[in-house]
């Protein structure tokens, strides 16, 4: 059960930053096309953002202090290896 357990875990992980890393090629993609075509594209409305506005960093900060939370937890039941949590808290921390 815990290798089990284990797998989906891993597999929940893969699957976010591929979601995350596909999208944000989708918009990069999107840009280079739009500029091919001779207009501007709508600014896409993700990390890109120069500075967060003051109201949305304390709900950011409280997510990422869940998801480090529920990472903590995953690796203390076993399910994430000592290299796989550092790398997905870095991930976290990063964004």
């Amino acid at each position: 059960m815990p290798g089990l357990l284990r797998g989906v875990a891993r597999t929940a992980v893969v699957s976010g930053t591929a979601t995350a890393v596909s999208n944000r090629v989708s918009r990069r993609q999107q840009g280079r096309w739009a500029a091919q075509q001779g207009y501007e594209a709508p600014a896409p409305q993700s990390a890109y953002q120069a500075e967060p506005p003051a109201a949305a960093t304390a709900p950011d900060m409280s997510s990422k202090i869940e998801e480090l939370k529920q990472l903590g937890e995953l690796k203390n039941q076993g399910v994430l290896t000592e290299a796989e949590f550092e790398d997905q808290k870095r991930r976290i921390l990063e964004t």
